[in-house]
């Protein structure tokens, strides 16, 4: 029988750490071996309210955790500041880390690169599991060649911590690899209330928008002459990101560094 591959989950009581529990649950090759929560230390995840019954303990410190139950893969989809600490945490053991947080520096991704390179330790940092949402940002580089003038709205949940999104920046950092750096809008275009034309990078514009009753949006729009060309994905619910963590768990077991962004390991 194939071994199992046995997950520890950081945050199992947010949203998207809920439907990662639940999709671990159905996939005949997956172990929960644990979770790693702020609060409810001791307990068990069949313990807490809407989760499966599974007898996976829970712990409150990263490292007791790691210490105690055999592990072969992190999935942290909570927040930067828990997100970096957990994934120093999974390199220091030996854990591959599966990470969905944004708010990664491209300093902190050489840094853990080069750290996980030396011990040849697999792992992956995606700013968005959806399959859809990769596509997009592919799919924006491509376009990029051919439509220079670009434009990113992203669209989210009012409770997201962050802004822009790792995927708007990682969309743009994708478009940059190809496009030439240009300034656009009217050469003395003047904002009458600041920061009414966006983030800035190299003269590509980002505007983020936080509304409740979204859960995760991007629109790409290329200017040219006489056309405008629209590309749009949107998540309605959390387990738009389920295909993409699956195959990120699957595939970090076979890495030897740290990969950031989806689309690097996509066939």
């Amino acid at each position: 029988m194939e071994n199992k591959i046995r997950i520890v989950v950081a945050g199992p009581r947010g949203r998207m750490g809920t439907e990662t529990i639940h999709m671990i649950s159905k996939t005949p090759h997956f172990e929960l071996a644990a979770a790693v929560d702020h609060k409810n230390e001791g307990m068990s995840i069949k313990d807490l309210e809407g989760l499966p019954d599974i007898d996976a303990p829970i712990y409150t410190d990263i490292k007791a955790c790691f210490s105690n139950v055999e592990t072969d893969v992190l999935i942290d989809l909570t927040h930067p500041e828990a997100g970096k600490a957990h994934l120093q945490a999974a390199v220091d053991y030996g854990v591959r880390p599966v990470i969905g947080t944004s708010g990664f520096t491209s300093e902190d991704v050489v840094r853990f690169e080069q750290e996980m390179e030396k011990k040849r330790l697999g792992g992956i940092i995606a700013p968005n599991f959806a399959i859809g949402a990769v596509l997009v940002m592919k799919f924006s580089q491509m376009a990029s060649k051919y439509f220079p003038d670009v434009e990113i709205i992203e669209l989210h949940h009012d409770q997201k911590r962050d802004a822009p999104s790792g995927t708007a920046v990682k969309t743009a950092e994708l478009v940059q690899k190809v496009r030439e750096s240009k300034q656009q809008g009217h050469p003395d275009e003047k904002e009458t209330i600041q920061g009414a034309r966006g983030a800035e990078i190299e003269g590509l514009h980002i505007h983020s928008v936080r509304l409740p009753g979204l859960v995760a949006h991007q629109e790409v729009l290329f200017g040219g002459e006489g056309e405008l060309l629209t590309l749009r994905h949107d998540s309605f619910n959390r387990k738009s990101f389920m295909t993409g963590v699956r195959y990120a768990v699957e595939t970090v077991m076979t890495l030897e560094t740290l990969v950031y962004g989806l689309e690097n390991i996509l066939d």
